[in-house]
């Protein structure tokens, strides 16, 4: 079988099968190492490429304003029962069509345009719906923004405390786009409770962890859980929410009809396939890897002279500090794609330099522990990243280390193709 399953795109459309082609070469011969970034089973994409993308559904299950919807009802109805199985929610829904989409809907469902929200500022590891000023989220809302301590890189629950008295946001967030430790949720649901705050996580990049046990679960400390379902839990690149019974059905309305028409229902399948995957034995002994993997990949960038974030991680993220090196995280960004092995430039804490420069890069093993790497594989890594840094303008050094990766990514196909 050849896993592309594209023969009628060939047919139909050579110029799309040909960039196909191409993407499935790239992702077969690079190093993935974009911390939101991660390669969906086969079982997942056979559900999101199946025929269920044909079938209008407004509405949920067994409240549809269409006929026929008697088999998505079923996928839909499975989706949410064990989303709320795997992480110990009240109430669920599976229907947003991204993370960015999941918080719009969580904030809609909470606080009116206009009022005062309070979330992580974006230069110290926040997310751009956590109140950056170009997002719809610091347009519609007047968002204050939380960050770390200089001293430890870590996120300063005083100053959380502080802004939170000083100024009674509806609603505080919590969650992260780049930031390598576990947050206090306990910590947090005092500081809402004290200022009468509803309390919301965005875990889209933790949640595999979570539903692993090898994070702590923001479910029982909040009012809302948002979540993607592409990074740790191995999903269809989309979201979903969680949330308090009593929230249910303002977050429900939120979505639809608020916000989203007819959900899409092929993805809806490959989320409730995701989710019964993530709750099998071999899931968590994955996600335990990704965590050692990050942790020998942090040490050992270390050893070799770089600087990390808050000195380490209790994730699958790694936050470099470039600064050692004299390197930009763009520079770094395009030598190393060049080398096969893809990073994101990434702003860290009290960062001198702008957004599109910045002084580090975030690094993220979800994906290559997908592919069955282990401790010897994240040294050799490491290594490769640091030659490659060491000799930014070299070609020789980059052709070199993207010769190797290569031979190394033979060893770990991603998939079989016949």
């Amino acid at each position: 079988m050849d896993f592309l399953r594209i023969e009628h795109i060939r047919q139909a459309d050579p110029d799309v099968a040909r960039a196909i082609e191409a993407e499935y070469d790239r992702q077969m011969n690079t190093l993935e190492m974009i911390a939101s970034e991660n390669f969906a089973s086969e079982a997942v994409l056979e559900a999101q490429g199946c025929l269920m993308t044909n079938k209008y559904a407004e509405g949920l299950p067994g409240k549809r304003y269409y006929g026929g919807c008697t088999n998505v009802d079923v996928v839909e109805q499975l989706a949410i029962d064990r989303a709320k199985k795997l992480f110990g929610a009240e109430a669920a829904n599976v229907q947003p069509h991204s993370g960015a989409t999941a918080n719009f809907c969580a904030y809609v469902a909470m606080a009116e345009f206009g009022e005062t929200l309070l979330g992580m500022a974006l230069p110290h590891g926040g997310h751009l719906t956590h109140g950056s000023p170009v997002n719809f989220s610091g347009k519609f809302y007047k968002f204050l923004s939380y960050g770390v301590r200089r001293d430890t890189e870590t996120v300063d629950y005083d100053e959380v405390a502080r802004l939170a008295r000083e100024n009674k946001p509806r609603i505080i967030v919590a969650g992260w786009s780049a930031y390598p430790r576990i947050l206090d949720f306990g910590k947090f649901r005092e500081i809402a409770d004290e200022v009468g705050a509803r309390f919301m996580v965005d875990m889209a990049h933790f949640s595999g962890l979570v539903a692993a046990g090898l994070h702590p679960n923001p479910v029982p400390f909040s009012d809302v859980v948002t979540s993607t379902t592409h990074k740790t839990l191995r999903g269809p690149r989309s979201g979903f929410i969680l949330c308090k019974q009593e929230l249910e059905a303002a977050i429900n309305k939120s979505v639809f009809p608020h916000t989203q028409g007819g959900p899409l229902m092929h993805v809806i399948a490959a989320k409730a396939v995701a989710f019964h995957l993530a709750m099998q034995p071999e899931f968590r002994a994955y996600m335990q890897q990704v965590v050692t993997n990050a942790k020998v990949l942090g040490e050992e960038l270390v050893r070799q002279g770089l600087r990390l974030v808050s000195g380490g991680t209790d994730t699958h993220l790694i936050l470099v500090d470039l600064t050692p090196f004299n390197v930009s995280g763009r520079q770094a960004q395009t030598a190393l794609e060049e080398a096969a092995i893809t990073v994101n430039k990434n702003m860290i804490p009290f960062d001198s330099r702008k957004p599109m420069e910045t002084s580090g890069i975030r690094i993220g093993t979800p994906a290559l522990t997908t592919r069955g790497m282990k401790e010897a594989e994240m040294k050799q890594i490491a290594a490769w990243i640091v030659a490659v840094l060491k000799a930014i303008d070299d070609p020789a050094v980059i052709g070199r280390v993207r010769g190797e990766v290569k031979e190394l990514c033979k060893q770990f196909p991603l998939f079989k193709k016949d």
